[in-house]
This record gives structure tokens, sequence and C-alpha cells, in this order.
């Protein structure tokens, strides 16, 4: 039997629980809905095994361990790099290169990355590259805008974002990444360009 990939939006808020108590991080709302297809990895394996059977209209609110969801939190994730990695033209790069900026980076094999500045030092930047939300405990609720089975063009849209081809919302025409940079977002709602 094949599988399904459904076309879903749903219009959630993440809550991180500490101390046993949630504090709002994120959230959306029914115009703007956070939009995946389903069996394509695109989301955390847990909250796609809790959305993906709800009907449209159909209400969540469900936990997620650290383990469930990005992971624990590992301390050897926290590396430095030297600051001429930074630097432009021999000067290091004030303007991008700040405590708690999110920085894209790059490995050897060609592999993209997003770390979050932690320090600088003399020498390097401290850069922590877990997610960040690992170690946390989520909470989501929500309910779901739209499910149905994706059609073959939303599929193709969907795979080329997630090659790094753009979006496919067609609002930003596959140029999510500079508007992004520009503009927070090109605003089209897709969910792929925050």
């Amino acid at each position: 039997m094949d599988t399904i990939n459904k076309y879903i939006a749903v219009d959630y808020q993440l809550y991180i629980v500490e101390d046993g108590k949630p504090h709002l991080i994120e959230k959306t709302n029914a115009d703007k809905p956070f939009v995946f297809i389903s069996g394509l990895g695109m989301t955390i394996e847990g909250f796609e095994k809790v959305v993906e059977p709800l009907e449209k209209g159909g209400e969540f609110d469900f936990i997620l361990s650290p383990e469930e969801a990005y992971g624990a939190y590992n301390d050897e994730r926290v590396v430095n790099l030297s600051k001429e990695i930074f630097s432009i033209n021999g000067h290091f790069d004030h303007d991008n290169i700040y405590i708690d900026a999110v920085v894209p980076l790059q490995n050897e094999d060609g592999n993209r990355f997003l770390g979050r500045v932690v320090a600088i030092n003399d020498d390097d930047v401290r850069i922590d590259l877990n997610h960040p939300l690992a170690g946390k405990e989520l909470n989501f609720k929500g309910k779901v805008v739209e499910t149905r089975e994706a059609t073959n063009d939303e599929l193709q849209s969907m795979l080329a974002h997630m090659s790094g081809e753009g979006c496919g919302c067609d609002d930003c025409q596959g140029d999510c990444g500079s508007k992004h940079e520009k503009e927070g977002g090109c605003g089209c709602g897709c969910g792929h360009c925050h």
C-alpha cells in the first residue's frame, strides 16, 4: 500500500515547559498557518505523529520530551572558531557577528547549518551549534486548519524547497532566503521562510 502524503496546515502555539510552567515562544495564526507535507521528515516526528491523523478542525495539546523533540543539550556542540572565519577583507564582521546572533555556517562537506554566537574573544568566536530548543520539553497546542492529500505540484514544490531551491510558495519566486534576510520572510504564510 502506498503512503499518502498529506498537505497539513496547523494554527498552533508552542510553549517551552520549564519548572513545570509553560512559556509561549512561538505562535502562528489561522491566516498564516504552519504548512507541511507528511512523510517528508519536515517536522519533528512526534509532532507529525500526533497531528497527521487529525481531521480539519481537530484540536491538539501534547507535550514532547527533549528526546522526542530536538534531543538533549550537548556541551560538545559548543565550539570555538577562529575570528578569521568571520572576517571580510581582513576585518572582523562586527555588524553581523555579535552575542546571540544566529549565523549560517558550512562544514567541509558543504552541509549548511546555523549556530548562535555565545562569546567573542580576542582570537575566536564561541558558537553554540545545538538547536535552540535542544534539552527543552515542548508543549504544542492548536488545531488543524486544513488536511488533505497533497497534490503532485505541492510535493514537487516542497521537495524543491527542502533541496534549497526556494520555498515553492510563488510569493517569493523561490527567493525566500534573501527576502528572509531583508524583510523577515516572504510573508506568504507558506511556513518555510521563517
